[in-house]
């Protein structure tokens, strides 16, 4: 016997006694878990943390100019906020904003109080604080609670103020909606497709224990590195989708094996020591797809995937282990088989189209333009365009070293921008108290995330000379898309290698692999395009609650892409277990893979509209990166289970015939790590899984 098929019988072995035990010790079980859950979450309130947006990146140009305003002028390096004052029946009065200043200089943490900044009517006042502490000194809404604090007095004289900047946008707020909608969701759907409030309740209770435990995790680790704001959300979002998913499979299974067993703990066995097998295999996969992100070449980015990691790995323990103890369509392929060209011709055409957008692809992180109008940051975003011009959302922090640059050329340097068209304020240079440093700040003509903002800050930092460092947090994101951009091709091939050795692995069939690694990248090419006639182009835009077009979040691509992959693995997986299995008992190309996705249909179509309900509540967050990430894997989920799935699967499987499961030389053997034998198996308390086969 092979070596894969023997890993793959020890794993079994070893899942079936798992879900043995598991299923003859139920309350045990389940108050261990209840029990994992209130221990993470008493190490949350002991040595957690919360999370917070830290940008910088070693190398970075924003992050080397950031470096030298901390040398230079450390009252000005850490965070900022920005308070906007209107008055809609006049102008602010001059008394009030001299108050305002000097109640904002006591603010816990605020350094320095610029001059209000008026606006040419006068109807509007723009003050720039900056804080000796970083944003992540604040916890939760701290920072923005303190300033509400002391804006009191004027908004009670009828003045509208609104916050910006960097304390404001940082604060974090973990909504449940998104999860709620999905759970719900999730719980009609199996209803429907089970019959059983039971059996309904299993894959939803699972997944909310994982993802409970992998949250604590997560916070966890906020408490000892920068984790992003919307890291949690993400990795909730992923986390109930594969977690319900997982255990949908091994409960279909479950009840597959229950009439056919001696009883609950047997048929629990061996749906582990199968299903099992496949969800081990899947969730590995979902990981080692997440770990690549750390390639994109940003730290906090990186935090998605290690978040993620932690959330996906606990449904995918509490699947295997907590399935057991709760326990204790139509002939489609067929069509699709008998004319395999025409209906794959036709799939991809379908791809192709829905990609084409994609090569208009523009990036950006984030800005508050993006944010809904209930946010006082995009209120403040708002009035500040407004008042000031969109440009005044998006200044560029140039720091001068004057062991480098002469007066006469700092001077000359300013003139220089000001006559610039792309420019509309260059402010006057401020020297630090020995005069060895100064900083001023240039103000595009355009928004934050317009493309021609970028083009100003590449031409400013070509045209200053040595000595001078833009950065600030447009610098910051300008950098940070391009970073990613051009990590994103290295994420791609590393992701996309590791899937076809591991399917390789697993099925002993190199075809298969090579040909789900393409499909994926069909799959992700056609999400990236219609996430761009959305949200780029605008196409219903206001459905998701968006008042307009806005690029795509620069973290999207790549997050996208890994759990694309990672997530349409686990179909890959359940579906090819199957067709592999009939392959080798029939030897039957075509009937394998009718058998094999009728087999499949409705554990892969109930878990596909379960994904697709719980991305979609997530589409609903005001956070714009989890919008675009829950409708861009909704997207996703469902071309992956229609198009993929149902047509181009069948389509290439059959049209390659007995090709599908070729193996060069001396590699071929009967069967790989996750192939099933075919052969009859029993299970015994005392000697776990046996093979009955002669």
């Amino acid at each position: 016997m092979s070596k894969p098929a023997t890993d793959r019988r020890q794993m079994s072995d070893v899942l079936g006694r798992l879900g043995w035990l598991c299923a003859t010790h139920p309350w045990r079980v389940i108050a261990g878990w209840i029990a994992i859950v209130g221990i993470g979450f008493g190490l949350v309130a002991t040595i957690g943390g919360l999370p917070e947006d830290d940008l910088d990146v070693p190398g970075m140009p924003a992050t080397i100019g950031n470096e030298f305003l901390t040398r230079s002028f450390p009252e000005m390096a850490d965070t900022n906020a920005r308070v906007v004052v209107h008055s809609p029946d006049g102008e602010v009065p001059p008394a009030e904003l001299n108050t305002l200043r000097v109640q904002l200089a006591d603010v816990r943490g605020v350094s320095m109080v610029s001059p209000p900044r008026m606006s040419a009517d006068g109807h509007t006042a723009l003050i720039q604080l900056t804080y000796d502490v970083p944003a992540g000194a604040f916890r939760g809404s701290e920072g923005v609670d303190a300033l509400r604090e002391a804006v009191a007095p004027i908004e009670r004289g009828g003045l509208q103020v609104e916050f910006g900047g960097q304390v404001a946008e940082n604060v974090n707020s973990f909504g449940l909606a998104g999860e709620l909608v999905g759970v719900v969701a999730a719980v009609c759907i199996l209803l429907f497709a089970f019959g059983s409030i039971v059996a309904a309740g299993l894959p939803v209770a699972t997944a909310l224990i994982g993802v409970g435990t992998g949250y604590a995790l997560v916070l966890i680790l906020a408490g000892f590195t920068n984790v992003s704001t919307s890291a949690p959300s993400i990795a909730a979002m992923v986390g109930v989708g594969v977690g319900i998913d997982y255990a949908l499979l091994l409960v279909t299974r479950f009840r597959e094996y229950l009439p056919h067993s001696s009883g609950v703990p047997d048929a629990a066995a061996r749906a582990n020591g199968s299903a099992g097998v496949s969800v081990v295999f899947a969730g590995t996969m979902v990981l080692v797809s997440l770990l690549a992100l750390r390639l994109g070449g940003i730290p906090l980015f990186a935090t998605y995937g290690y978040a993620t990691f932690f959330v996906v790995g606990a449904v995918m323990l509490a699947s295997i282990t907590l399935v057991p103890a709760l326990c204790g369509l139509a002939r489609w392929a067929q069509v699709v088989t008998n004319r395999p060209v025409a209906w794959g011709m036709g799939a991809l055409i379908v791809l192709l189209l829905c990609a084409a957008p994609m090569i208009d692809m523009r990036t950006w992180p984030r800005d508050a333009a993006s944010q809904p109008t209930s946010n006082t940051v995009r209120r403040a975003y708002d009035l500040v365009a407004s008042s000031f011009g969109p440009g005044a959302n998006a200044p560029f922090t140039i720091g001068v070293d004057a062991t480098q640059v002469s007066d006469d050329q700092l001077h000359q340097t300013i003139a220089d921008l000001r006559s610039a068209d792309d420019v509309v304020l260059v402010s006057e240079p401020l020297f630090n108290a020995d005069r060895t440093a100064s900083v001023f700040t240039v103000e595009p003509a355009t928004a934050p995330s317009d493309g021609a903002t970028v083009d100003t800050l590449h031409r400013v930092r070509y045209a200053v000379p040595g000595g001078m460092y833009a950065t600030g947090m447009t610098p910051y994101f300008a950098d940070a898309s391009e970073r990613l951009a051009q990590r994103l091709w290295l994420v791609i091939i590393v992701v996309v290698g590791l899937a076809v050795a591991l399917l390789t692995i697993a099925f002993r069939a190199p075809v298969v692999a090579l040909k789900a690694a393409v499909m994926n990248l069909l799959a992700a090419a056609a999400t990236f395009g219609v996430l761009v006639a959305v949200f780029q182009w605008g196409w219903g835009v206001g459905l998701l609650g968006l008042p307009g077009a806005v690029p795509i979040s620069s973290w999207v691509p790549i997050l996208v892409f890994t759990m694309l992959f990672g997530l349409s693995m686990d179909y890959e997986v359940f579906i090819l277990s199957r067709v592999r299995e009939e392959w080798l008992a029939t030897k039957d190309p075509r009937q394998s893979v009718i058998r094999g996705l009728d087999s499949t249909a409705r554990v892969i179509t109930s878990a596909a509209l379960i994904m697709i309900a719980v991305f979609l509540g997530f589409a609903a967050d005001g956070d714009i990166t989890v919008k675009m990430m829950g409708f861009g894997m909704a997207v996703a989920v469902f071309i992956d289970v229609t198009i993929i799935r149902m047509i181009l699967v069948p389509a290439t499987m059959a049209l390659l015939g007995r090709f599908n499961w070729w193996l060069p030389g001396r590699l071929d053997s009967p069967a790989g790590l996750l192939a099933e034998t075919g052969t009859a198996e029993r299970r015994t308390p005392e000697r776990g899984l046996v093979d009955t086969s002669p």
